[in-house]
């Protein structure tokens, strides 16, 4: 049986052995395969974290700017407000009207002369109108006993607003016509004003947390690329167990760079109030408190404000200089970092007082002012004050002055009438202006900013700050420096390696499209072909 056994191998011994290598070789290229198969699993689900990684990270970023804006908004809104005070001005008005009152009944002091019937005769509903816009104090938290000191729209009015509860009111030395005029200015100027500053301090608020989260993204990478971490990139947002880790290692540099919002917020709005004013003061002059206006008139009007304010054509608006309102000067940058008190914070904390403008805060700045001055940044600066303009415009005026429906998109025929036909007085439109100045600079939640939020372009325009200009900001930065566990080549490949396999990054919605060699322009028109 053996010897058969034997005999019949030795007769069979080539198909055998080639049977053998067959199923190895099967064997070995199955194992092959599945090994591949298993590597590119691995790889696209290490792909697949990396990106919801980052779109969470940037997303939280988004958020981060909603609430720095709503917690910086209301430095802003407390100068605007001290500035063209609007209930000082209604409230000497009122003054003016009680003196009259009380001289046609005899009780004013006989020495007092009377305005002259021009200046003080009203309609019935202008009265109301009236009332209406003082009635704001109550709304808004303000008595009469709290307006505080003259502004320069009522300035001749000198200490007159300023009185105990136990003296009479003085009468004011403008003439109520002239008090009108410069409550006209005053409402319109200050919602107008409070909405260029909301608008703005969005924008640069999305334009500083992007460019830190873009270099706090970068050092994650280099961090993983060096081997100092063993997992996949950690962009969870971690800021209040460790500042550094959300936005970058350098904080004292970011700390400086943040503060340049002090601009707007102290200076900035000034210019920005006396382009507006000076607007304002060209489209609304000639209107009296006695003018009839309707909803498109007034609408008119508002677009000729902003017409003079930012432009009447799109080569104006890109042309449109918003970089003097967002960031100092050079020779006052020094100046900015000093009032904003870190100088003082950091030698109180036993270290020697930093350099005001080291080389990263001179590259952060620089790239800030190259974003602010792009034609990207006044096209996206247009779209969200075109839906904050709607709803202050079409929504608020249209229903609490005249009493329109709220516009929809294809409105009926009627209400199309109703916008050409239905007229007030100017001073409902200027109350409810007055209030809704308040609502802009102080609403909880603030329904001006959420609206501008809803414009897409605002989130592809911080995606596209997020995620370009990444090899220059690793070669500026020196980030690369940290590469201590590994050689320079093989950090600089397994980077690159991982920026490539992210090249093409999903936020949200929109797909922005990041070339290394491209500059910001680039990145913004394939976000937005990719949008269209």
């Amino acid at each position: 049986m053996f010897s058969s056994a034997r005999r019949w191998l030795r007769n069979n011994r080539t198909p055998i052995a080639i049977g053998v290598g067959i199923a190895g070789a099967g064997y070995v290229a199955t194992q092959y395969v599945l090994n591949k198969i298993n590597d590119a699993r691995e790889r696209m689900s290490s792909d697949r974290i990396a990106k919801e990684n980052l779109r969470r990270r940037f997303e939280q970023n988004q958020e981060d700017c909603t609430f720095t804006v709503l917690a910086l908004l209301p430095t802003a809104t407390s100068n605007v407000m001290s500035a063209m005070n609007t209930e000082q001005i209604t409230y000497e008005i009122q003054q003016i009207k009680g003196s009259t009152k009380g001289l046609k009944t005899g009780t004013a002091e006989s020495t007092t002369s009377p305005p002259s019937i021009a200046d003080t005769t009203m309609t019935e509903e202008d009265g109301k109108s009236l009332a209406t816009s003082t009635s704001m104090h109550s709304e808004s938290g303000i008595h009469a006993s709290q307006i505080a000191s003259p502004t320069p729209f009522s300035a001749a009015a000198g200490q007159d607003g300023r009185q105990d509860g136990a003296t009479a009111p003085r009468v004011s030395r403008k003439t109520k016509r002239q008090l009108w005029d410069d409550l006209t200015i005053s409402a319109v100027t200050r919602a107008f004003t409070l909405m260029y500053t909301l608008a703005l301090l969005t924008m640069l608020t999305r334009v500083q947390l992007n460019l830190l989260g873009r270099r706090s993204y970068l050092s994650s990478v280099v961090a993983l690329a060096t081997g100092s971490q063993q997992a996949t990139i950690s962009l969870e947002n971690n800021d209040d167990d460790n500042p550094e880790q959300a936005y970058g290692s350098d904080f004292d540099t970011n700390r400086k760079y943040l503060t340049f919002s002090w601009w707007l917020l102290n200076k900035g709005w000034i210019q920005v109030m006396k382009r507006v004013e000076s607007a304002v003061r060209t489209v609304f002059d000639g209107l009296s408190p006695r003018d009839l206006v309707s909803f498109d008139r007034f609408s008119d009007l508002t677009m000729e404000v902003r017409k003079l304010v930012e432009g009447s054509t799109a080569d104006e608006r890109r042309q449109t200089d918003w970089l003097t309102f967002l960031l100092p000067p050079r020779d006052q940058e020094e100046e900015v970092i000093r009032q904003s008190g870190i100088l003082e914070d950091n030698s109180m904390q036993g270290g020697a007082a930093a350099e005001p403008s080291s080389a990263a805060l001179r590259r952060l700045l620089d790239e800030t002012a190259d974003l602010i001055e792009s034609p990207s940044f006044s096209h996206v600066l247009t779209l969200i004050l075109d839906a904050a303009f709607e709803a202050l415009v079409d929504k608020k005026l249209a229903t609490e002055a005249f009493d329109l429906p709220c516009q929809s998109p294809f409105p009926p025929p009627e209400s199309m009438e109703l916008r050409h036909s239905k007229v007030v007085l100017l001073p409902k439109i200027l109350s409810v202006l007055t209030r809704q100045a308040h609502a802009i600079g102080n609403g909880v939640p603030n329904e001006y900013l959420q609206e501008m939020e809803t414009v897409r372009a605002l989130e592809s325009f911080a995606a596209v700050v997020y995620s370009s200009n990444w090899e220059n900001e690793i070669r500026d930065e020196g980030i690369m420096d940290s590469a201590v566990n590994m050689r320079r080549g093989e950090a600089d490949s397994q980077l690159i390696q991982h920026l490539e396999q992210n090249k093409q990054t999903s936020v949200g919605e929109s797909i922005v499209m990041v070339d290394s060699r491209g500059g910001f322009e680039d990145a913004w028109d394939k976000a937005m072909q990719q949008k269209s």
